[in-house]
């Protein structure tokens, strides 16, 4: 069960010294109400002269009094005191006496009077005083909580860490529920090593990394493998956001630091894990205009902290970030953070596995192979293959069905990659036989180029903002490098669409924008990165700036002169043109097939399967029986394994899969 640190009792409380504490007591209260109830006594004994009802008859007579407030037991009054040519006003008061001639006397002398119901001394001690520093005291008390984030200690709970605390028994996460990063999770074996059996490494005067620095995109599942690493070790883990650190007071997040640590040495040993450290450990100096005080101070306090005077010993820092380009060095040299672990994006082997921890407690149909959807998800890390899973448990149960069939996934994935399909957005015949001619020209041509991947899925219907169409090749293998005729073959099969539409209906229309895009992309890759140009040989034209802290989100620069620029688009138009004529003669070639083709994806808007293996051929297009896909059990079909904790996965190697789309 996770708990809160500041809810811990601690003996010690900032700003007391130690030993001391601050106790209230009732005396206190009521040495205050006494000082304020004889300060009140003493302001009412001296504010009005007392006078005999027979001398404020004499003064209402000769017309000294200027105006009276008649109460139930007195009556106030001011009386005007002339002497010398001056004039004063003094305030007296009297007892009231039952005398029936006194209203008619006072309007006699136009003295103007008012009755008015007298309160009670302690009344007016209570509105006077008591409520509005009771007020003063609420509102005070209240917005320190605020502004101290809550919690018990008020005021004193500013420089308390925020950190919540998993002990053994609520961090039940092993390295069997991390799947897809097999390397990271070796480097960090060492540390639970360490944390289990300390006394085996200094026994050789080893010392084991203070900092465990975990590197990748969102979703990598960067806390998942520190929480796994606790649960490995079985010992407490400490989590907290590198911007609970920075608040609005200086020397709050400095004061918040030295408290996690402090905690943390009480519980050692343990693992503190820091998510997101680029908010608390850019870069000092960064910006030329100047630095925040709160964040320097606060980034010096965890340097400190790390490799100070006092030992840490026991106590393992992690934390993940997916900007490391612009921490601050300090933070990155021996002694702190010097081991960094790349959590990256899982091969096809890595996707299946992730895939696997996934379909723990959900049903799935025995025509599910993972394989095929972990070949369709390229570039997706595990919280992207999470949610196509869960969207595909929906759409099932949406559908009525027992168990998740390969359909939901397959539109799972879809969804996510190319967004819903749009079936109520009208078409016109014309348009839509175009885009079916444009989509069945990219599916031929690539069919007949040997290095293209296989074909999956031929489609016409819209989907996403504006995609009308789409073809979908499915990679067989992980693929890290291209050759150049590959790539040649990408850029003829891309043209395809625009050749059959020029064929067909003598024209050219918009939809092979993006298309355009890819191919120029690729075309000027060829002749300005990988030196696959004759004419200009094997030089970079184009120099990718890295990342640096002073410019996080660099540009692309061109290191070649006019002259040179030239050549480049000549190349560049040479390679494209010559693909094109070879799209649209495997086209010319193949007219019946394109006619055919069309035709039949104009009936039923999608090809794909043994429909789509009659037009192209069973060895150009994906068949899910030759694909070898591992039993699952039926324990990982149906049962819960009450364990639904997203893996890892993220960032991704692989050159992805290929989508020729439409519009």
């Amino acid at each position: 069960m996770a708990q809160d640190s500041n809810t811990e009792p601690s003996k010690k409380r900032p700003g007391l010294a130690p030993g001391r504490r601050f106790n209230f007591s009732i005396w206190y209260l009521v040495a205050v109400l006494v000082v304020l109830v004889a300060v009140q006594t003493f302001m009412s004994g001296q504010r009005n002269a007392r006078v005999p009802y027979s001398q404020f008859k004499q003064m209402v007579a000769d017309g000294r009094v200027n105006k009276l407030v008649v109460t139930g037991e007195k009556i106030i009054g001011e009386e005007r005191l002339d002497s010398a040519g001056t004039s004063r006003v003094r305030t007296f008061e009297t007892i009231r006496v039952e005398d029936a001639d006194l209203v008619k006397q006072l309007e006699e002398k136009g003295i103007q009077f008012e009755g008015r119901k007298e309160t009670n001394w302690w009344q007016g001690f209570l509105f006077a005083w008591v409520l509005p520093f009771a007020v003063i005291f609420i509102v005070w008390s209240f917005l320190l909580r605020r502004m101290g984030g809550g919690g018990a200690g008020g005021v004193m709970s500013f420089g308390k860490s925020r950190a919540k605390v998993y002990v053994e028994s609520a961090t039940k996460l092993s390295f069997k529920d991390v799947a897809g990063i097999d390397e990271a999770v070796e480097e960090l074996k060492e540390v639970v090593d360490f944390l289990k059996m300390p006394a085996k490494f200094r026994a050789l005067g080893a010392s084991i990394p203070k900092g465990v620095l975990l590197v990748g995109a969102p979703g990598t599942g960067k806390t998942l493998l520190a929480r796994a690493v606790a649960g490995e070790a079985k010992v407490p883990f400490f989590t907290i956001s590198g911007s609970d650190f920075v608040e609005m007071f200086v020397g709050v997040g400095a004061a918040r630091v030295r408290d996690l640590f402090q905690q943390a040495q009480q519980k050692a040993p343990c693992i503190v894990f820091i998510d997101e450290l680029d908010a608390l450990g850019k870069a000092r100096g960064a910006n030329p205009w100047g630095g925040h005080d709160e964040r320097e101070q606060t980034l010096n306090a965890l340097l400190v902290e790390m490799d100070g005077f006092e030992s840490t010993r026991g106590v393992i820092i992690m934390a993940a970030t997916n900007r490391p380009e612009i921490l601050d060095m300090a933070l990155l040299r021996p002694g702190r953070f010097d081991r960094q672990v790349v959590v990256d994006s899982p091969d096809i082997n890595g996707s299946k596995a992730i895939l696997n921890v996934h379909v723990r407690g959900k049903k799935i149909g025995p025509d599910v192979k993972l394989r095929v959807i972990a070949a369709r998800t390229p570039g997706f890390v595990g919280a992207d293959l999470a949610n196509a899973l869960n969207e595909a448990a929906l759409l099932a149960a949406r559908r009525g069905k027992k168990e998740i069939g390969m359909a939901d996934l397959e539109e799972a994935v879809d969804r996510e990659m190319t967004g819903i399909e749009r079936r109520s957005r009208v078409l016109k015949p014309k348009v839509k036989e175009k885009i079916a001619f444009h989509e069945c020209g990219h599916a031929i041509v690539g069919a007949k180029l040997p290095r293209m991947d296989p074909i999956h899925r031929v489609s016409i219907i819209p989907r996403g903002m504006s995609m009308l169409g789409h073809t979908l090749y499915l990679p067989t293998d992980d693929q890290y490098l291209i050759t150049k005729e590959e790539i040649l073959h990408r850029i003829t099969a891309a043209l395809g669409g625009r050749a059959a539409e020029e064929l067909v209906f003598g024209e050219i229309t918009s939809g092979a924008y993006n298309d355009l895009m890819q191919v120029t992309g690729m075309a000027r890759a060829m002749v300005m990165d990988y030196g696959m140009s004759e004419k200009l040989g094997m030089l970079v034209y184009r120099r990718r700036m890295q990342p640096t802290r002073e410019n996080p989100f660099p540009m692309q620069e061109d290191v070649f002169g006019d002259k040179t620029a030239e050549l480049i688009d000549t190349e560049v138009k040479r390679i494209v043109d010559e693909c094109y004529e070879q799209a649209k003669a495997i086209l010319r070639e193949s007219t019946d097939l394109l006619n055919a083709m069309a035709k039949r994806l104009l009936e039923v808007e999608v090809l794909e399967g043994d429909e789509l293996r009659v037009f192209l051929g069973a060895e150009r297009t994906t068949d899910f029986s030759r694909v070898e896909e591992d039993s699952i059990s039926e324990a990982e079909r149906g049962a819960d394994q009450g364990q639904t904790e997203p893996p890892a996965g993220e960032g991704d190697s692989r050159l992805g899969t290929r989508l020729d789309r439409q519009g």
